[in-house]
């Protein structure tokens, strides 16, 4: 992933892979054939990564409302740059097959679901309003990823606020339940 986020999609090849890797570059295409499938491949290792560490900090969480915070912790790229953030932004701009849309699909689907158990929980429990679950979904996702974009490209109105909490604040608007204003 760090040589991939130092050259970029475009510039790095099999080969800096391979070397970076400690393996020949043939080994390296034997087993992923071509660049755009090593790289939805490390993308997939990398979100299995990250959703074990946000799982197991959401099972550590007391509340609904700690698991949003953590949602958008976890979701939002931690500064500008982000190795793990850029791979993403990187592989969804290149084409790919059926089964490489497959599997960006399911990624993707995958912090959808999250959020929507997360509000689903809440929504249970009292903690959130009743919100029609799929289309909050859509809206928080699309504004979280906006946000990833300002963070990785360094916008200044993030340099001296939090896209975290701007996130929270505008989410927990919506989602505070009538009446707790």
């Amino acid at each position: 992933m760090g040589v991939i986020a130092e050259k970029g999609v475009a510039a790095v090849r099999m080969s800096d892979i391979a070397a970076r890797a400690g393996m020949s570059t043939g080994h390296i295409l034997y087993h992923f054939g071509k660049k755009g499938r090593l790289l939805l491949e490390v993308l997939a290792w990398s979100q299995a990564d990250l959703w074990g560490r946000f799982q197991e900090a959401v099972d550590r969480a007391a509340s609904p409302a700690e698991k949003l915070d953590l949602f958008v912790r976890f979701y939002l790229p931690r500064h500008e740059g982000d190795e793990r953030y850029a791979l993403w932004t990187q592989v969804l701009a290149q084409r790919h097959d059926e089964a490489g849309r497959q599997i960006l699909t399911e990624l993707l689907d995958g912090w959808d679901a999250r959020l929507e158990a997360i509000l689903r929980e809440g929504r249970d429990a009292g903690d959130f309003a009743d919100v029609d679950l799929p289309e909050f979904t859509v809206r928080a996702v699309a504004m979280l990823s906006g946000l990833s974009e300002d963070v990785m490209f360094g916008r200044s109105r993030w340099r001296h606020a939090s896209a975290n909490a701007f996130a929270l604040s505008a989410l927990r608007r919506e989602l505070c339940p009538a009446g707790q204003e």
